[in-house]
């Protein structure tokens, strides 16, 4: 599977802080928030199974995003919390690998699932009369299987590209993760037209789903000023914690898979937003939001 080129067998971690006490502070912020992630996305999973009420296309594409969510976050999470204990911050060359791999399976599911959630939502509130024969259960599975079929396709593309390239020379990574672009900046060869497939693949990923996300909820918006009241807020209620997940999700990887594999120093804070903090944030944000996830709660 790897490239015989490869020389170098692990890489190097950088700390999120060189100070001792940061790092000790930093441990336990991201112990309780991944705590709360697992303990909030999974309640929601089991919520939604146990009432039947809940049993609908929203909150199917929910349970998905709960899902992923737990997932996304313990791809990376754990680790950093296990190498802040470490004077060493190694990962072996085949589980940066790995790492990647799932990091980027997962991100790009959710973005494609916040994409389907979206026209979920458009065709519930534009089309109410035609939801049931437009989104059935078929039709829910079939886009289910497609986004992780999507999500799949990307990251073996992805990977492929980042394994084929010889590692030879410098071995620290300019984060706490595995991630393509700081990896391919290791490479002992010119990476450029790696970053530029990388940017014409992730990046314009992120740019067209969230174009799409964005057009569809004016869409959304146009259509509920010929509502009623009382369905106008519910709908503007569901609709504002979609469009809040997608803005924080998306943002990120506009930010970091749209542009050349260039250090910022902002880049480890937006890191630390889309690992640990955004899969904690979508539980809440959708449960404090949404009247019916609030009373399944308070009856599970």
């Amino acid at each position: 599977l790897f490239n015989q080129t490869t020389l170098v067998m692990y890489f190097r971690l950088r700390d999120l802080s060189a100070n001792q006490n940061v790092q000790m502070a930093s441990f336990a912020m991201f112990l309780i928030f991944y705590v709360l992630t697992l303990i909030g996305n999974i309640l929601i999973v089991i919520t939604i199974i146990y009432d039947r009420r809940l049993h609908t296309p929203m909150y199917f594409f929910l349970s998905n995003l709960s899902f992923i969510d737990v997932c996304h976050s313990t791809v990376t999470v754990p680790k950093m919390l296990i190498d802040t204990w470490s004077e060493e911050k190694l990962i072996f060359f085949d589980a940066c690998v790995t790492q990647m791999f799932f990091l980027h399976l997962f991100a790009c599911t959710e973005i494609f699932l916040l994409t389907v959630m979206a026209y979920d939502r458009y065709v519930a509130i534009c089309n109410p009369l035609k939801y049931m024969a437009v989104m059935n259960w078929k039709v829910c599975v079939l886009l289910a299987v497609a986004l992780w079929t999507g999500g799949t396709i990307h990251s073996i593309a992805l990977t492929s590209l980042t394994i084929k390239l010889p590692y030879c020379g410098p071995d620290e990574i300019d984060n706490f993760f595995c991630d393509v672009p700081q990896v391919i900046k290791l490479a002992c060869t010119d990476t450029y037209i790696i970053e530029i497939l990388i940017i014409s693949n992730s990046g314009l990923i992120s740019v067209v789903c969230f174009v799409v996300l964005v057009v569809s909820y004016a869409v959304i918006l146009v259509s509920l000023r010929q509502q009623i009241s009382e369905g106008r807020r519910k709908a503007l209620s569901t609709c504002a914690a979609h469009l809040t997940v997608v803005t924080l999700f998306l943002g990120h990887c506009i930010f970091i898979y749209s542009r050349p594999s260039t250090s910022l120093p902002e880049d480890k804070v937006v890191s630390v937003f889309f690992t640990a903090v955004t899969p904690l944030l979508n539980p809440i944000i959708y449960t404090l939001r949404n009247e019916d996830m609030k009373n399944a709660l308070n009856k599970l």
